[in-house]
């Protein structure tokens, strides 16, 4: 049975500022106990008994975590956190809880990209600070991905000939220059960098390179595509 029943204060996922925890486990008195916890601390939190029915339920778009047992009846947390990772779904950090782990299975975890590992019985407090770390790196992730979106947008508004002229900009090249390798006079150089900066929302060199690198970008001064 699974108790995704929103908390009294993050009544709605879709609200920019509500944080969500997920709980995998299959007993149902560890459930309702991170249950109570993170409501405490005004969390949004949704628990299943299974990987299943985590996997059947809607996800927030949201800062997310999920707080995974190792030890569940059938596949295990680590199997499923190895799964989640070949599937590429969803990406927000885990928190394992077991009350078997020894140092090996924690190394495993770990090296699979786990957020935390907490071995029952465990207080409190111990949860709550990772359950925040956890959320606060997925809000940095997320924040991330949506600057990324829109780095995409602004390139994707440029012309041919502006992404161009923004490469042998970025290769440090001056107006002169680009239009001497373009075969386009110096004027029209200078007003089609002007505009493709403007539609990139940069006024230095240097913060194109970045934006460009966070683009991954070839070799500047290359493909216009």
């Amino acid at each position: 049975m699974s108790d995704s029943r929103p908390s009294r204060t993050a009544a709605s996922s879709s609200r920019r500022d509500c944080r969500v925890v997920y709980i995998v486990d299959d007993d149902d008195l560890v459930r309702g106990a991170l249950t109570g916890l993170l409501r405490s601390i005004d969390l949004e939190v949704h628990a299943f008994a299974s990987t299943e029915e985590f996997l059947a339920a809607p996800k927030s778009a949201n800062p997310s975590c999920l707080v995974l047992d190792v030890r569940l009846r059938g596949q295990s947390g680590i199997a499923f956190q190895k799964s989640l990772a070949e599937t590429g779904q969803p990406h927000m950090p885990i928190i394992f809880m077991t009350g078997h782990g020894d140092i090996a299975m924690t190394v495993k975890a770990m090296k699979a990209g786990a957020m935390d590992f907490l071995s029952k019985p465990f207080r409190d407090q111990d949860m709550i600070d990772a359950v925040v770390a956890a959320l606060d790196c997925d809000a940095k992730r997320l924040e991330t991905d949506r600057s990324l979106h829109d780095l995409r947008a602004c390139w994707e508004s440029l012309t041919p000939r502006e992404r161009e002229v923004l490469r042998h900009v970025a290769a440090g090249l001056m107006n002169k220059q680009i239009a001497g390798n373009m075969g386009i006079a110096e004027i029209t150089a200078k007003i089609h960098r002007g505009q493709a900066m403007r539609k990139m929302n940069t006024r230095s060199v240097a913060d194109l390179v970045r934006k460009m690198e966070a683009l991954g970008m070839g070799e500047v001064g290359g493909s216009t595509q």
